[in-house]
């Protein structure tokens, strides 16, 4: 399975998350979500939530899994996926934070950005939310370093 992430691994390796808007943009260079290449991946993170491998704990709003910790074989990014259409718990990137955002239905926008790359930077805090329609969104953490607030 873990293969299905290498794409977007890649793409966020030793990205700089300082400036959110300029790691998008570089994320979409490397990895663009209008490419075949982001298709078949999205086609295999569907079949993975079709099974139940993926975003299979919790109840909605929010779904979610942890796929692999943050190690050598991730690029030493933990990667989570989430199934969501609606607000999220509060939390705060110590090391920032960088999500592939799938549309599953309506038109749904993550933190009112379009689906697609969206970049926090570190020490940003946000209740992750998803209007308009559910999405999948898989995390990719830098250490693997969250902290979930009240």
């Amino acid at each position: 399975m873990l293969e299905t992430f290498q794409p977007l691994l890649r793409a966020a390796q030793g990205l700089d998350l300082t400036d959110p808007a300029s790691a998008e943009a570089e994320l979409a260079r490397r990895f663009d979500p209008r490419a075949q290449a982001a298709f078949e991946v999205e086609g295999a993170l569907r079949v993975l939530l079709a099974e139940g491998k993926i975003a299979n704990r919790g109840a909605p709003p929010v779904r979610w899994s942890r796929v692999a910790k943050a190690g050598p074989e991730t690029l030493d990014f933990s990667i989570d996926v989430v199934h969501m259409d609606g607000p999220g718990p509060r939390h705060r990137h110590p090391q920032g934070e960088v999500n592939y955002c799938v549309a599953l239905d309506g038109k749904p926008t993550f933190d009112g950005k379009a689906p697609g790359w969206v970049v926090l930077p570190r020490e940003s805090t946000h209740v992750p939310t998803v209007a308009g329609g559910t999405m999948l969104i898989v995390y990719l953490l830098p250490k693997g370093e969250i902290e979930f607030l009240q």
